[in-house]
């Protein structure tokens, strides 16, 4: 099995800063074992003008065997000379994805520590793989790897060049090509697409492949226009699997919506309202209307559901009555933005004690989002497709139970008093739905009832006599009779 990964430079950025981004020394040729044989790391080429770098591995097929335990690929009973005689040692598959990610761990994860910002640039890149096994021909490879930002080449492997009549075997030969990817992104996107390909793993397929394949696609599998095919085949086509996996993709692609986007009907008032004092944008509106609430519960120890990028959290830092701030979202690089924002590198010690920030998704319940004072769901919950919002009410009021619960959404009554919105448009693409204030008001009533809260009904921003305000806020308290069951309980 064979790959390699060329790239150009300039005297400036000499094409050897490959050596520090995958960690491993243009002059040496390095062997690192695998349970399946050796992996070699060696550079056929290194200059400043141009470096190449080449992954050789020698898989062993009867250690193969052994580890997998007289199984075939994805776990499967195999015939006894099809477990020894196959193309596994030839062609690249989810053995070669694996000796990707565990010789160029730190360079898949984009760390370099001798370099720091060299991770994060772009640079010419060219992969080759001469023999790739293709489930799906030459358009599949196109299509999962050319809305990745690749020029693809894939071409055919003749079954016998001697015997052209033959056909075309499943193998190709590619090759991949970009000017705007970094080094990172190429090794995840290999990572993934290689078994996918392939259609087959040389192991068995657990619940923990969901989160490696969550982590290697993140910032690009959850628009990719061939997830479901993707997902589906990466985790070996097991139903309860690929199921999880698109729900958590669906609520990241919805969490990475960036706020601004989110946000950018609500503040196009300022836009169409342009006076001489510029009025307060909706946004922040909102913000000082959950803080408010949230001071009038008396709520110290605060999650903040669905934090995307923690201008909320920021927010509430300012209050030192907040004590404890917690901001949880799907999407691992909303927190990584979220932690940036904060500065959380730089925070001093006393104030870094008060927040945290982790991964978490809302469709599931989660033990660490218990015992919180309060609880808030800011523009969240119509991100969700409808049939969803069961499991997110159960996780948050039927498992978390905060004592207080805050949810905001749009009133899609007031859309009409925005002339640059379309007639019958939500205010961002992102949303499956906008409820009225009586749609809001009827399903708040129903949480609540179930759940033993009551629950009040603010307006946010300008309330037009008509059409009411722009953006409608439950306040959800836990009702005496139930918190002092509860409290009985916990005694």
């Amino acid at each position: 099995m064979f790959l390699t990964i060329t790239t150009t430079g300039t005297p400036e950025r000499p094409a050897t800063d490959l050596g520090f981004l995958l960690h491993k020394h243009p002059e040496k040729s390095q062997a690192f074992s695998t349970s399946y044989g050796k992996a070699h790391v060696l550079y056929p080429e290194a200059g400043d003008g141009r470096c190449t770098a080449a992954l050789l591995l020698e898989v062993d097929a009867v250690a193969l065997v052994r580890r997998g335990k007289g199984k075939g690929r994805g776990g499967a009973p195999d015939a006894a000379l099809a477990q020894y005689v196959n193309d596994r040692p030839y062609a690249a598959s989810s053995l070669l994805a694996v000796a990707l990610s565990s010789v160029f761990s730190s360079a898949m994860r984009g760390v370099c520590n001798a370099r720091p910002g060299l991770p994060a640039q772009t640079r010419p890149l060219r992969i080759e793989v001469p023999a790739l096994p293709a489930r799906g021909g030459p358009a599949l490879v196109r299509r999962l790897f050319e809305p990745l930002g690749w020029a693809v080449t894939a071409e055919p492997v003749p079954l016998d060049v001697r015997f052209p009549e033959w056909g075309d075997s499943r193998y190709v030969r590619l090759v991949l090509e970009s000017e705007a990817l970094t080094v990172a992104e190429a090794l995840r996107h290999l990572y993934v697409l290689l078994p996918v390909l392939d259609d087959a793993k040389h192991y068995w397929v657990a619940a923990d492949e969901v989160d490696k394949l969550l982590r290697a696609g993140e910032g690009w599998l959850p628009d990719h226009p061939e997830q479901k095919v993707i997902t589906s085949r990466y985790l070996s086509r097991r139903w309860s699997l690929t199921r999880e996996a698109m729900e958590r993709l669906e609520l990241v692609r919805l969490a990475e919506a960036d706020d601004s986007e989110v946000e950018d009907i609500d503040n196009a008032v300022e836009a169409e309202g342009e006076t001489e004092e510029k009025p307060t944008p909706l946004a922040v509106q909102r913000r000082d209307a959950i803080i408010a609430a949230l001071r009038a519960s008396g709520a110290a120890r605060v999650l903040d559901l669905g934090c995307g990028q923690g201008q909320l959290v920021q927010a509430l830092l300012k209050d030192p009555a907040f004590t404890e701030i917690v901001g949880v979202d799907v999407s691992m690089r909303a927190l990584t933005i979220a932690g940036r924002r904060l500065k959380l590198d730089r925070m001093g010690e006393r104030q870094a004690s008060r927040v945290q920030l982790f991964q978490s998704s809302l469709a599931y319940t989660d033990n660490r989002l218990k015992g919180y004072d309060a609880a808030v769901l800011s523009e969240v919950v119509e991100h969700l497709d409808l049939p969803r919002l069961p499991a997110l009410e159960y996780a948050v009021f039927g498992a978390a139970r905060p004592r207080t619960v805050l949810v905001t959404t749009p009133n899609v009554e007031y859309n009409v008093r925005w002339e640059s919105l379309p007639a019958g448009h939500v205010r961002h693409g992102d949303h499956r739905f906008e409820w009225t204030r009586e749609e809001f008001r009827t399903w708040a009533a129903a949480v609540a009832e179930r759940h033993g809260y009551g629950v009040e009904f603010v307006p946010v921003g300008p309330d037009d006599p008509e059409v009411g305000p722009p953006t409608q806020m439950a306040v959800f308290s836990m009702r005496s009779d139930v918190n002092d069951e509860k409290e009985a309980k916990a005694a």
